[in-house]
């Protein structure tokens, strides 16, 4: 396989655990949601020390997955992975995303969302001008020892899946 160490990033509410999950069935790959190691159940989190112990953890195994963005801790994933998938959709596939999941229950967060928190909106509408920046940044420092593939829509990244699954059989 072309890909043993993996991140998957983008705006809330793309897909990014959508598309890690489908990724995961089709290579094998062990998975790991970012979301799952930085929160508990009761919606508090985990202090950063331990964050960063697991997710060292995580970095220095074979294979992996991880999903999720996490902008404190993406160049040290990046020095460690050897493909990037960055889900850059337009923002209001994002809004619609984050909506569509709530109140539905999913492996990578432990708890139903109830309701599209205003703080969480604020984030995914800022996120072009916030964080996207930063990850275009630091791809272009890391490019040249890393696969880096950027999808601006679920058809671009649906299609790519849809290949690896045919390239692999």
């Amino acid at each position: 396989m072309p890909f043993q160490k993996i991140i998957v990033i983008g705006s809330p509410g793309a897909g990014k655990s959508t598309f890690a999950r489908k990724l995961r069935d089709i290579t094998g790959l062990p998975l790991h949601y970012l979301d799952l190691i930085w929160h508990k159940p009761d919606r508090t989190t985990v202090p950063r020390a331990e964050f960063d112990k697991k997710l060292e953890e995580i970095l220095l195994s074979e294979q992996w997955i991880i999903d999720g963005n996490y902008q404190r801790t993406i160049k040290r994933r990046l020095l460690s992975c050897d493909t990037v998938f960055l889900l850059d959709y337009p923002v209001e596939q994002c809004l619609a995303g984050a909506e569509e999941r709530v109140g539905k229950k999913r492996e990578e967060i432990p708890w139903v969302e109830e309701s599209l928190d205003e703080s969480f909106r604020q984030w995914i509408t800022e996120f072009r001008q916030t964080a996207l920046p930063q990850i275009y940044s630091l791809l272009q420092q890391y490019h040249d020892s890393r696969i880096i593939t950027i999808f601006k829509s679920r058809t671009e990244a649906e299609g790519y899946l849809n290949a690896l699954i045919q390239q692999l059989d």
